[in-house]
């Protein structure tokens, strides 16, 4: 994120800009922050990156609910954003980060605890059970990964406290938390990318193991570029529910672009067993992969939309084409001394 947010610093002044519009496409959309305005009396524009026109543009900001007025971001999924009072800890979700929703709706969460020799202060991901939350929702269930061993969950309109668990790894932090509508389960990859970790809405956990039917050919000077690498894990459901393990390695200290490795789920042997099956055809398919839960979405339901490509905002800000397996940055052309950043993460298509 701090990569993103320094190389956009750098660029040229704005250009291509233009104001939100009901009437344009409705996302995926990339919201880097706020642009700060002279005048105090006039809310703040909220600044948007269109993937599919591949420009800046500014919605004007709603002002802050109460309820989150002396809070930060911690973390978001969906659009929604976690927010932790500096004061007592206090927690809260809410739409308030999404410009696209038509009031921001705020619902209170359970004080956090932390297990023994476990920590709550760093977070590494979230996610949760619906794409819409409502305050009336009995079934919802949020699910956060902190930095370390300890992931919570809860049902925030029935629960009075979170459900904690010491997940079997420490080192979890490069893999990502995610939802599967398919499946009515959050999965989380293991290091190694050897298992994945599940829990259902009963927070039943299970485990199944990934079996690579193949693999791409590398040389002896790939694999140890590949070693020196740090690896990402993201797990991700298409709308249709197909599902891909992205790999992604990054090598900031060499100023190496990252090489990405795409694995798609063939049918299960039995119910412990996911076949993975590596492909560089993903057909019309994006992943958009950022901090938060990645997802997909169709290149044909969002023209100017790339197929077959994966969209990313942390260790690069462009588009990755599998099939020729080529890097392209997005035109830089963001002053950004009058933004404050905040979380730079992707939003899923919606309806306006």
């Amino acid at each position: 994120m701090s990569q993103v947010l320094t190389r956009l610093s750098k660029a040229s002044p704005l250009r291509g800009f233009r104001m939100f519009s009901s009437s344009s496409v409705t996302g995926p959309f990339l919201r880097l922050g706020s642009m700060v305005k002279v005048d105090k009396d006039v809310p703040d524009d909220i600044l948007l990156f269109d993937a599919a026109k591949e420009e800046y543009l500014t919605v004007p900001e709603t002002p802050l609910p109460q309820e989150l007025a002396d809070t930060t971001v911690v973390e978001s999924s969906h659009g929604w954003g976690f927010f932790s009072c500096f004061s007592d800890r206090s927690l809260y979700i809410s739409d308030h980060l999404n410009p696209l929703s038509s009031s921001s709706k705020v619902i209170p969460l359970p004080p956090l605890t932390a297990l023994s020799s476990c920590q709550t202060d760093v977070f590494c991901n979230v996610a949760m059970s619906s794409s819409f939350p409502s305050d009336d929702d009995q079934d919802l269930v949020l699910a956060v990964k902190f930095l370390g061993r300890q992931l919570s969950l809860c049902r925030p309109n029935r629960d009075l406290r979170w459900t904690n668990i010491a997940t079997p790894f420490p080192f979890l932090e490069r893999s990502n938390l995610m939802y599967s509508n398919r499946d009515r389960k959050f999965y989380l990859p293991l290091p190694g990318s050897t298992y994945l970790c599940s829990w259902d809405l009963h927070f039943t956990p299970s485990f199944r193991n990934f079996v690579y039917t193949n693999r791409p050919r590398l040389s002896q000077s790939e694999h140890e570029l590949l070693d020196s690498c740090s690896r990402a894990d993201h797990w991700v459901e298409s709308p249709s529910g197909e599902r891909f393990l992205v790999k992604c390695y990054a090598n900031d200290t060499l100023e190496r672009d990252p090489v990405f490795m795409v694995f798609r789920e063939e049918e299960m042997t039995d119910g412990e067993t996911f076949n993975m099956h590596y492909t560089e055809d993903i057909g019309d398919l994006c992943i958009f992969i950022s901090q938060t839960d990645p997802f997909c979405v169709q290149a044909s339901s969002c023209p100017g939309l790339v197929p077959n490509s994966i969209y990313l905002v942390e260790s690069f800000f462009g588009v990755y084409h599998l099939p020729t397996k080529s890097l392209r940055p997005f035109e830089e052309n963001l002053e950004m001394n009058d933004v404050q950043p905040i979380l730079p993460h992707w939003l899923p298509p919606v309806s306006v």
